[in-house]
């Protein structure tokens, strides 16, 4: 006769598969908490919410940073269509420093005479400093905002 082993535990108080258990089933398990999801999603979009401000805070500064440079080209545009439509009695060389001025009857005319050496009375309103650039574009130096460049 064989000896049957029994088992004392109560085998509706035992667990067939314990490892899929929501709590420990043991007194040395790791305590199982449930996960608060709403919490989590919570935490999970204010730091989503955070970065892709962040990235479009750099993105705004760069396009800002933009704009700013094509207005720049877009003023040495307009002092370039300037300047070459002033009356010049010379050739104007790459590298030099020149200055517009604005006759009294509204045409435009380039000097190398600064507004200081005109002395107190200049026959000319000055508009602008400008440095005749390689790429025949002419780099404004300075501009007079007493009184805005004439349009075209």
């Amino acid at each position: 006769m064989s000896k049957r082993t029994v088992n004392p535990i109560d085998p509706d108080k035992i667990a067939k598969d314990p490892h899929l258990l929501p709590y420990a089933h043991t007194l040395a398990g790791a305590i199982i908490r449930p996960i608060d999801k709403g919490r989590t999603k919570g935490v999970a979009m204010t730091a989503m919410y955070e970065q892709t401000n962040n990235q479009l805070h750099q993105i705004k500064d760069q396009v800002e940073k933009l704009m700013a440079q094509a207005q720049s080209i877009h003023d040495r545009i307009d002092l370039s269509e300037k300047v070459y439509l002033a009356d010049c009695s010379f050739k104007p060389v790459m590298g030099q420093v020149y200055q517009l001025y604005e006759k009294k009857d509204g045409s435009w005319i380039l000097s190398m005479v600064t507004p200081e050496e005109w002395g107190p009375k200049p026959p000319y309103f000055y508009l602008a400093t400008a440095r005749l650039m390689h790429d025949h574009t002419w780099d404004i130096l300075e501009v007079n905002d007493e009184k805005p460049i004439v349009d075209l």
